[in-house]
C-alpha cells in the first residue's frame, strides 16, 4: 500500500517537510558513504531553511500543550490503554521541554558557522562545489566515514527537540481519522467536504495500481483525479476500475 497526503494548511504542509527531510537526513547519514554525507548536508542546509519560519516553534508548542491537554483528560479512561497514554504524555513533555530550551531561530547554530556557510553558497551554484572550489570541504570529505558521521549527528543535535514535536503532532493528526474505503469511476473523484474541516486528507492504494492521485480540496469540496504513472504526458486512468482508502484527519 501506498499513502499519498494532501494538507490543507501552511502549518501542516511545513511539518510535513520537515519530517520529510529529517527522514531524508538519517537516511543519507548512516551511510558510510561520502556522496550519502554530502546529500546529508544539503538536506541540512533544507532543513534549516524550512525550521526558520518564524511561528514554527510556536506552533508546535501550542499544539503539544493543546495535545497534553486533551489526553491528560483520559486519565482512568476504561478505553484507553493507561502505558500507552502514559508514553505518548511523556513523549509530549520532553519534546516540549527541549523546544522551551532552544535559544533564538532553528538553524542559527549552522549560520554562525562561516565553513558551512560556504558550502553552502557554493552549493547554490551547479556543479559549484568542486575541490578546486572548496579544498576543505574536499578535505572533509575524505576524513574517515566515522568521524564524518558524529560530526553531521552534531549539526543535527539542536533540531532533535524539533523532530519528536514533529513526529508527536503528525501521529497524532494521522491516528486521529478512520479510513473509509472508496470508488471512483473514469479516472476521477469528488465530495463534498460539509462540516469536517480536516487539515490532512490521506488516500491509500494498492502499490500495484499504475496511477497516483492528484488532489485539490478547500472548506467544501475535494477533488481527486487519478494520473497514470510514467513518462510523457500526463493523463488520467480512464480505464482502470479504482478502489482506495480515503481518510479525513483532524487535531
Amino acid at each position: 500500500m501506498i499513502h499519498y497526503e494532501y494538507p490543507l494548511s501552511e502549518r501542516i504542509r511545513t511539518l510535513l517537510r520537515l519530517e520529510d527531510l529529517f527522514d531524508r537526513f538519517d537516511a543519507y547519514a548512516t551511510s558510510p558513504d561520502a556522496h550519502a554525507h554530502h546529500a546529508a548536508l544539503l538536506t541540512l542546509f533544507e532543513m534549516a531553511e524550512v525550521a526558520a519560519r518564524a511561528d514554527l516553534k510556536t506552533d508546535l508548542l501550542h499544539e503539544l500543550e493543546r495535545q497534553k491537554s486533551t489526553l491528560t483528560a483520559l486519565r482512568g479512561n476504561p478505553h484507553v490503554q493507561d502505558a500507552v497514554l502514559e508514553k505518548v504524555l511523556t513523549a509530549i513533555e520532553v519534546a516540549h521541554q527541549g523546544m522551551c530550551q532552544l535559544p533564538g531561530k532553528m538553524g542559527q547554530h549552522l549560520r554562525e558557522d562561516e565553513w558551512l556557510m560556504a558550502i553552502k553558497q557554493r552549493a547554490a551554484i551547479p556543479g559549484g562545489m568542486c575541490e578546486f572550489d572548496l579544498p576543505s570541504y574536499h578535505f572533509w570529505r575524505h576524513r574517515p566515514p566515522k568521524e564524518r558521521s558524529l560530526q553531521l549527528q552534531h549539526w543535527l543535535a539542536p533540531f532533535s527537540s524539533i523532530s519528536s514535536a514533529v513526529d508527536i503532532v503528525l501521529g497524532l493528526l494521522r491516528d486521529s481519522g478512520q479510513p473509509e474505503l472508496q470508488h471512483a469511476d473514469n479516472g476521477s473523484y469528488q465530495r463534498m467536504l460539509e462540516s469536517r474541516n480536516p487539515q490532512l486528507i490521506r488516500v491509500t492504494l494498492v502499490d500495484s495500481l499504475p496511477c497516483v492521485p492528484e488532489m485539490s480540496a478547500n472548506k467544501y469540496m475535494l477533488n481527486i483525479r487519478f494520473m497514470r504513472v510514467g513518462s510523457g504526458q500526463m493523463r488520467a486512468c480512464t480505464d482502470l476500475p479504482i478502489d482506495f482508502d480515503l481518510t479525513f484527519c483532524t487535531l
